[in-house]
């Protein structure tokens, strides 16, 4: 079996000469994915736009209709920091459907990548931080209204706390939020997650991982869960130049690893998305974020040949 992933050309539009987000960086992801021989026939999933319908069940009508008429107010495009455009408003719409085939692939195979998505810093009234909506939170609130999953575990490893994810899902308890990531980072105002774990500039590797260790720990004992959303983000790099946290690229895949062994250790359905990761090295970034979908695919054939050798003794 291999790792199902989702990918859309339409991940990365263009923006205007000289932009601080590496929008190339989602084309470049999935150039790695083919380099490393993870996008074989059969292997990637092609999503739709996210449905109006969807994303009202997070996001509030207004702002909704503004995104989709590209009528946002200044004040809200300079929150999100990306012009409210053709292009930006395909990609929030295709990454939105992404997270949400991702999350179906996730329940059907146990095991799916996107490589977009984890747009955290989104709110129902409205975008931030190069989020426009948050595609995590539509995913959950559309499989809970089709009777999918009951209850689901979001663990946020983006340097940046998931404020916005955790504004929504306040007081849910069909929502379970961990949120580990610098505190001296964006947002200035945190909201209250199930469980914050905030981080000093320069954690560095082992302290990470030992934090990390703690928080899913934690969260996994707070079960039982249908699905788990694993935001991955890159920006705990130490060449990254909107984090802090000095994780080195050793530290970024061990942490990948203990996420997904866990969760997958005890055969809940996972989907990732990739999160934050900012450098002007965009080839290097795309290597940083393809640890996640690395991972994956090595755990998918661990628990499929697992699965053989029972089967064959079975026989």
């Amino acid at each position: 079996m291999t790792l199902p992933i989702v990918h859309h050309a339409g991940f990365a539009p263009a923006l205007p000469q000289g932009h601080r987000f590496p929008m190339a960086k989602f084309a470049a992801l999935f150039a790695e994915l083919e380099r490393l021989g993870l996008t074989p026939p059969g292997a990637v999933h092609t999503p739709d736009l996210i449905t109006h319908e969807n994303l009202l069940r997070v996001h509030a009508q207004d702002y909704v209709d503004a995104v989709i008429a590209r009528a946002v107010p200044a004040a809200v495009e300079r929150r999100i920091g990306l012009p409210i455009d053709d292009g930006v408003v395909r990609r929030a719409l295709l990454a939105s459907g992404a997270t949400l085939l991702t999350a179906r692939l996730a329940l059907a195979h146990g095991l799916a990548c996107n490589t977009a998505g984890g747009s955290h810093h989104a709110r129902p009234d409205g975008g931030a931080g190069f989020c426009v909506f948050n595609d995590v939170a539509v995913a959950i609130r559309t499989l809970q209204a089709e009777g999918r999953i009951a209850r689901a575990l979001v663990v946020d490893l983006d340097v940046h706390q998931g404020d916005g994810t955790a504004l929504i899902f306040q007081d849910d308890p069909s929502v379970f939020t961990l949120s580990i990531h610098c505190g001296a980072n964006f947002p200035v105002r945190k909201e209250r997650s199930d469980l914050d774990i905030d981080l000093a500039p320069g954690t560095g590797d082992g302290p990470y991982l030992a934090a990390v260790g703690h928080g899913l720990a934690a969260a996994l004992a707070a079960g039982p869960y249908d699905l788990v959303f694993y935001n991955a983000g890159v920006d705990i790099h130490e060449d990254d130049r909107l984090g802090h946290l000095a994780v080195s690229d050793a530290g970024i895949a061990a942490r990948d690893r203990m996420v997904i062994e866990a969760i997958r250790g005890r055969g809940l359905a996972l989907a990732g998305v990739i999160g934050g990761g900012y450098t002007t090295d965009v080839e290097a970034l795309a290597r940083r974020h393809a640890i996640l979908h690395r991972t994956a695919a090595r755990e998918t054939r661990r628990i499929a040949a697992k699965d053989n050798r029972q089967a064959a003794v079975t026989d």
